[in-house]
């Protein structure tokens, strides 16, 4: 992203948020607001969700009205946080399982998140926190997981700044099949011609996820056949990971309204590229919103700068399984991808996992180690608490990498699956200490079960290999 433009999003963040007190920006509403276009007939539908350990909204629709009515008393199974992708309620959990009787979570609203959604656009949508029968927030519970770092990380003099970059492909039919065909058949980077077949999808795209207060920067054609790429808008660590939430929810919903499916894999294809969900990220004064990363242009960074690299450097292997928690997901890390096979950091470099890019006010990192299948909530706060950590170890980086990443052996290679980030999670102390106990078990219990689901399962792959010759 050139200097000038980040300048001006940054100029635009501080007039919005910091000299001008705009109460609701974008699609935000405030109760009144709801109630007045409720009177209106122009909203008849308020959707109450929160995100699952996947990054998927759940939920309910309730009618405008009982929502204005019942503003506060809104529930849902415990099971929605242990379940697999397919709804299948699983053991080992200590927190819901057959033996507890499935109760319900309480959710409590949180009325900052009121926003109109333009899909359709009668539609409320407002995000709750799951908490327990006895108020209690529930640990484990991916935005309450997030919330956590980031109110620490503002107690310590840091406003966390956030943008994600997520990549997804398109798909011609209104569904996925299990060979899909790409909306194109040619690679799309940086092409303008070559993406106006699906300009009328993404134009919807970008103008209705910004009547919707998700802020959209740009979008542009990626290195598969069909794949996209959307840059979010720079804004607040928690604001951020929502709209990331949202902005998945609504490329789906609106895609399928014209005909396409769309997929956030981070390997849908061997045989095309990977998707991923990069992370821009800098720390600020929460005072003055001044950048603590920002330095004079083309000096040396500053101290806060390079201890919070060197504490991802330091702590990344082990907190891996937030930025990679699929078994798909480590797919797409392979040689001259674009994706890391490392734990590298340099200077504008594509090659390394963490990119410093930017100058002066616009100085930033980018975490190029992220799926575009990454759960937002987990992925920011682990940045966060290992980065944060950096800071106040006085962790210094490794000398940058000047070259290719790939061929650098100074660098520790990345955990090459699921099992073996569960693994590092699991031994943590740093993780345990940070996150607590239960946060830890949790997300290890859920990555275990998924790699044993999928040593059970019989794949495409070892039916082309046997099936015939064995």
């Amino acid at each position: 992203m050139p200097a000038p433009a980040l300048k001006r999003i940054y100029r635009y963040f501080l007039k919005r948020h910091g000299k001008v007190n705009k109460k609701h920006p974008g699609g935000l509403l405030s109760l009144e607001e709801l109630e007045q276009l409720v009177d209106r007939g122009e909203i008849d539908t308020v959707i109450v969700a929160f995100s699952d350990h996947y990054g998927q909204l759940m939920g309910k629709r309730l009618t405008a009205e009982y929502f204005l009515n019942n503003r506060l008393k809104h529930e849902c199974c415990d099971y929605l946080l242990t379940v697999d992708i397919d709804m299948n309620p699983r053991a080992g959990f200590s927190s819901s399982g057959w033996d507890k009787g499935f109760g319900n979570y309480h959710l409590n609203i949180d009325f900052s998140t009121l926003r109109r959604i333009d899909w359709p656009s009668t539609t409320a949508l407002v995000l709750g926190d799951p908490q327990t029968s006895g108020g209690g927030d529930v640990s484990h519970n991916p935005r309450t997981v997030l919330k956590t770092q980031y109110n620490l990380a503002i107690s310590k003099g840091f406003l966390p700044m956030m943008a994600s970059e997520l990549e997804f492909y398109l798909f011609k039919s209104g569904s996925l099949p299990e060979t899909p065909q790409p909306s194109s058949d040619q690679p799309l980077d940086y092409h303008i011609g070559l993406t106006q077949p699906d300009e009328s999808l993404m134009r919807e795209l970008r103008n209705r996820l910004n009547k919707s207060g998700v802020t959209v920067e740009s979008s542009k054609g990626e290195t598969g056949k069909g794949q996209y790429e959307i840059a979010l808008a720079y804004n607040k660590a928690l604001e951020m990971a929502d709209r990331h939430i949202l902005f998945k929810h609504g490329v789906k919903a609106i895609a399928g309204e014209m005909g396409y499916s769309a997929t956030f894999m981070a390997k849908y294809s061997a045989d095309d590229s990977g998707s991923s969900g990069h992370i821009h990220l800098s720390l600020t004064n929460p005072d003055n919103r001044r950048n603590l990363f920002g330095n004079k242009k083309g000096g040396s960074l500053n101290t806060v700068f390079s201890y919070f690299i060197g504490g991802l450097m330091s702590k990344t292997a082990e907190l891996f399984l937030f930025f990679a928690p699929t078994i798909n997901s480590y797919k797409r890390f392979s040689m001259a991808s674009f994706a890391p096979t490392s734990l590298s950091w340099g200077y504008d470099n594509r090659t390394a996992a963490f990119r410093v890019v930017g100058q002066g006010e616009s100085l930033r990192l980018e975490n190029r180690l992220p799926g575009a299948d990454m759960n937002p909530y987990t992925a920011y706060a682990a940045m966060l608490a290992a980065g944060i950590s950096g800071i106040e170890q006085g962790i210094a980086p490794p000398e940058a990498v000047s070259g290719n990443a790939y061929r650098d052996e100074r660098f520790p290679l990345i955990p090459s699956s699921l099992e073996e980030a569960a693994g590092l999670l699991e031994r943590s102390d740093f993780a345990r200490n940070i996150f607590g106990d239960a946060v830890v078990d949790f997300y290890v219990h859920h990555a275990r079960l998924e790699c044993r689901a999928f040593g059970a399962a019989v794949t495409d792959w070892e039916r082309r290999r046997y099936l015939s010759r064995i």
